[in-house]
């Protein structure tokens, strides 16, 4: 055995094979978090359209968005350590990922209490639609998102 190798005795499951078995309910933890993640920033941001900026800002608000968004990166990096490296070589999650820095930006645009309320309105449909785009790809775990589920 070379050196380095951890001993492991027959029949004992490596860390990564015992994460394995909770796939399913980790995916739909993760999909729960991105459901109530995006609904909470449509419902934030609509509140600041609407000129009511300090509810949308309420602290037991904030509060749940971080809870929230915590546990959704928490899931996501779950998932990623537990699938196959295959699985993203197309660069389906690159892609993804560099959508959920822009739509972070963007949401953080939408929602502050500075700046004119034309770039919050753009900013905010930028966001929304940056979020659909982010669904679109990882439902088709394709780069093309929805339009590679429509026209393949």
């Amino acid at each position: 055995m070379p050196a380095g190798t951890p001993l492991r005795f027959p029949g004992q499951q490596t860390p990564k094979t015992l994460m394995l078995e909770f796939y399913p309910q980790i995916k739909w933890l993760h999909i729960a978090c991105i459901i109530a993640s995006g609904t909470l920033f449509a419902l934030r941001g609509l509140l600041v359209q609407a000129g009511r900026g300090e509810l949308a800002q309420w602290a037991p608000l904030r509060w749940l968005s971080y809870a929230i968004d915590t546990t959704l990166i928490t899931a996501a990096m779950m998932l990623l350590t537990i699938l196959p490296r295959g699985m993203f070589a197309n660069g389906w999650l690159t892609t993804k990922l560099v959508l959920v820095v822009t739509y972070v930006t963007l949401g953080v645009l939408a929602m502050r209490r500075s700046g004119s309320p034309a770039l919050r309105h753009l900013s905010y449909a930028a966001a929304v639609l940056t979020y659909i785009t982010i669904i679109g790809i990882a439902r088709a775990h394709h780069p093309l998102g929805w339009l590679y589920l429509w026209f393949a």
